[in-house]
């Protein structure tokens, strides 16, 4: 049961928001705030009301099934309608309740998504590169913005390492649940004896960062610069082009050797050195309100083994949700990752309404 009181907030921060956004006499500051807030609970208000109206509703029904003067037809249309209502009034509660569970704040931002191989050797690195591609035909699809800030390739094609910005709608919240290892089965073109190999790559997805989220002040870095390396370590350049930034209070550093400008491997390092910074401050403040609120979803754990690829059989499974789909070739052309991004929400969702209960 969700308490009156909360619904009848909402249905009066509605009508008070209404009456001020028609007004006109709204700050400009807060005018974008105060619609998208008024739009939000928009979606919502019917069924506030409807919650709110739920017990005289099924009163008024109870008193017309239970009226010995009205007739059976008359009866039998009043028991019929008091279950449809406790069936919507379910469902009405159940949306309420994923109205008010706390907002991660990330979730409307843009994303860094860091892709690196992991055990396996040469198999690693062509499936991070298999991963990468498959990150790149869902942005694609959902028509994101997918920017490369640094690339490391491997032999045959594959990838040691690759950070990328994707931009959009909402982005982090749709994919905060790629983080951790991408475990992969599959029989190696190298392989003469058709042996089914294991090998990893790690995902990492940070909201990214602005300047406003993180304030990073420049007597708390410390950069080296160098001159930037190719495969084998020799050198590409002349100048000391890339860049190496430390960031003394927490100790996080970033490396940008992409372009040849200074400047740019400046500006790219920093964009992901505040997400970093910005993620890390996220985790503490999670970790310090409670050791038992992160969910076995979403945890952001890079070690966690959270989803395998089985090439021989086909499926692709995620073991947070013991979720198998039985489609991964369409899978690795993004063609079904909303399916499993849904349930994965779905899940995590859940978790978050039991804690309510």
């Amino acid at each position: 049961m969700i308490p009156s009181k909360k619904v009848e907030e909402l249905i009066m921060r509605h009508k008070s928001l209404e009456s001020e956004l028609s007004s006109g006499n709204v700050d400009k500051k807060l005018f974008a705030t105060k619609s998208k807030e008024y739009s939000d609970i928009n979606e919502i208000i019917d069924q506030a009301k409807k919650y709110l109206n739920f017990e005289k509703s099924k009163k008024e029904l109870e008193k017309i099934i239970d009226d010995i003067n009205n007739d059976k037809e008359i009866k039998e249309m009043a028991k019929i309608e008091l279950d449809q209502l406790i069936k919507n009034n379910e469902l009405n509660e159940k949306k309420i309740k994923l109205f008010l569970l706390p907002k991660d704040d990330a979730d409307s931002k843009n994303a860094i998504i860091e892709i690196r191989a992991g055990t396996g050797g040469l198999e690693a690195s062509l499936f991070a590169s298999d991963l990468f591609k498959m990150y790149e035909k869902i942005s694609h699809k959902k028509k994101w913005n997918l920017e490369i800030i640094s690339i490391s390739k491997s032999e045959a094609g594959g990838l040691k390492e690759v950070i990328a910005n994707i931009k959009g709608k909402n982005i982090y919240s749709l994919l905060k649940y790629e983080s951790g290892v991408h475990r992969v089965q599959r029989v190696p073109d190298t392989e003469t004896q058709g042996r089914v190999h294991t090998s990893a790559a790690t995902v990492a997805v940070m909201p990214e960062a602005e300047e406003v989220d993180v304030k990073v002040e420049e007597k708390d870095l410390r950069i080296d610069v160098f001159r930037s390396s190719g495969p084998g370590g020799q050198s590409v350049n002349t100048t000391d082009s890339a860049v190496r930034i430390t960031h003394i209070p927490t100790g996080i550093v970033v490396s940008q050797q992409d372009e040849k400008s200074q400047i740019r491997n400046r500006e790219k390092g920093l964009k992901i050195l505040r997400s970093r910074i910005y993620e890390w401050e996220r985790q503490k403040i999670d970790e310090a309100r409670s050791k038992d609120r992160r969910s076995k979803i979403g945890t952001g754990d890079r070690s966690e083994r959270i989803r395998t690829y089985n090439f021989p059989q086909g499926r692709v499974t995620d073991h947070r949700i013991n979720l198998t789909l039985h489609k991964l070739e369409e899978f690795m052309q993004g063609e079904i990752f909303e399916e499993m991004i849904e349930s994965l929400t779905l899940q995590a969702q859940e978790e978050e309404l039991s804690k309510l209960n």
